[in-house]
């Protein structure tokens, strides 16, 4: 029994919900309005029905005791009652003996009611009755006089209660006419903000004009839709800023390895179909070509692994897990040393604890390293130290080499950034603006300072887990 009705409500608010805003203040404001009216009404009539009935039990009384009067001095059996003249109340005379006596021409009255006789034998001076007929409703009051009693009837008259419904009911279609009115014009005002705002929206959406800022109008919370829309749009300028610089920045660091590429193979092409390959090319001449054709395809595929990486502008793929930095940084020291088998190390690493995303931290661990690793002297170690201080976990890499100019240190973890003295070397110049989108995805600072040593020292600080502060200083081996 409840599916028929569950279905007509699910329709319902289907329904609704394909309405405008517009539609719905409307039909609200409507609502609002017909509901005041009736429930003004329903009052209304209420509080003018009790009038009416108090004013006509007054007059019943009124009546009586100038009948009970008349009674009194010429008796029961006597008094002259004027022949009905056809409207207005009726009065009916209890005699001792329980016969009844009735004005000529009158309607037949209701029998008498058991409480109305006891009131004629004198059981009690008066009663106020109310009761219904077949056709109307009546009032009736009896009033005990001169060993019997004396009623006054009056019929229930509701004209006035309708009348007065009637002219309820057209004021309240008018109210509601005119509040339907009135919500439309209000919605439609009050919602204008918000169609320059949808409409502002379609053009960008239509142009692809990020540049155009939204108007700032209206208040309260227009205006911080409005705001919050235009930082929306800051936000998205950024982002395609940024891609542009990107791919702008891609396409240069790959058209110097690719071009070299290009003429290397063009060349071997060309001495192969002229079959001159072996003579034009010794042995020593081809095998260095051959492992720079190999070095050259080894710097595509590290640039084009850490172009996807930095694609992604975040590290929010991998699952944050409580985890032991020692342990990220030596797999990571383990890594460089597998890659690059000539590069010495020396770790001094202490366990410290850090919620974090163990393959990234691992990345950012293994850049540093490789950076330093480039300009350490053969002769000299990559210094790596890892120790809790304070709430932090800090770790330092270090190298001999001959540092980092002042002027170019604010540009170190930039993307595709290198100092001059860098051009030769081998990468991408997106190493460390990898490891700096790490340390700051994890909440971290990373800086860099001459190290004293003289070459370039990298710190990393990461907040540590609350677990580090019971385990600190417990594990202090040097790895």
């Amino acid at each position: 029994m409840s599916r028929p009705a569950d279905g007509g409500s699910r329709r319902l608010t289907r329904w609704w919900r394909r309405r405008s805003l517009r539609t719905r203040l409307t039909v609200i404001a409507a609502t609002a309005i017909a509901v005041s009216v009736f429930v003004a009404f329903q009052i209304a009539s209420e509080l003018l029905a009790w009038e009416l009935r108090d004013t006509a039990e007054d007059q019943l009384r009124a009546d009586s005791r100038v009948l009970a009067a008349n009674a009194e001095r010429a008796g029961l059996a006597q008094v002259q009652l004027p022949p009905y003249p056809g409207s207005g109340q009726l009065v009916r005379v209890i005699l001792p003996d329980g016969s009844i006596r009735t004005p000529a021409g009158q309607p037949a009255l209701p029998p008498v009611s058991e409480h109305a006789g006891r009131v004629a034998q004198g059981a009690s001076a008066d009663l106020m009755e109310a009761g219904d007929t077949d056709e109307d409703g009546y009032l009736v009051y009896t009033l005990r006089a001169g060993g019997g009693a004396v009623q006054v009837v009056r019929v229930a008259d509701d004209s006035p209660i309708n009348r007065f419904g009637l002219g309820m009911l057209l004021i309240g279609l008018l109210c509601v006419a005119s509040g339907a009115l009135v919500g439309r014009a209000v919605a439609r005002t009050g919602l204008a903000p918000i169609d320059r705002l949808t409409a502002a929206a379609v053009r960008v959406a239509r142009t692809r004009d990020l540049d155009a800022d939204i108007p700032d109008e209206g208040g309260g919370e227009i205006r911080r839709l409005i705001q919050s829309i235009n930082d929306m749009l800051a936000a998205l300028r950024d982002s395609r800023r940024a891609q542009r610089l990107l791919a702008e920045d891609a396409a240069h660091e790959l058209k110097t390895p690719l071009t070299s590429l290009r003429l290397n193979i063009e060349l071997l092409i060309r001495l192969d179909r002229r079959g001159t390959l072996d003579s034009a090319l010794p042995a020593e001449s081809r095998t260095r070509l051959l492992n720079d054709l190999g070095a050259q395809v080894a710097e595509l595929s590290t640039l084009a692994a850490e172009l996807t990486d930095l694609a992604r502008g975040d590290v929010s793929d991998e699952s944050t897990e409580l985890l032991d930095l020692a342990d990220v940084v030596v797999a990571a020291v383990t890594q460089a040393r597998s890659r690059v088998p000539d590069i010495e190390v020396a770790l001094d690493v202490t366990s410290v604890w850090v919620s974090g995303r163990p393959a990234a931290l691992q990345r950012a661990v293994l850049n540093l390293i490789d950076n330093a690793g480039k300009w350490s002297p053969a002769d000299q170690p990559v210094r790596v130290r890892l120790r809790a201080q304070g709430a932090s976990a800090v770790l330092e890499v270090d190298d001999a080499g001959p540092g980092i100019d002042a002027a170019d240190v604010p540009r170190v973890f930039d993307r595709f950034y290198r100092a001059d003295s860098a051009r030769a070397l081998p990468g991408s110049g997106l190493g460390l603006s990898i490891v700096q989108r790490v340390v700051d995805a994890h909440g971290g600072r990373a800086t860099v300072a001459r190290s004293p040593r003289g070459g370039a020292l990298l710190r990393v600080d990461l907040p540590a887990a609350p677990i580090a502060r019971l385990t600190a200083g417990e594990d202090t081996a040097v790895r």
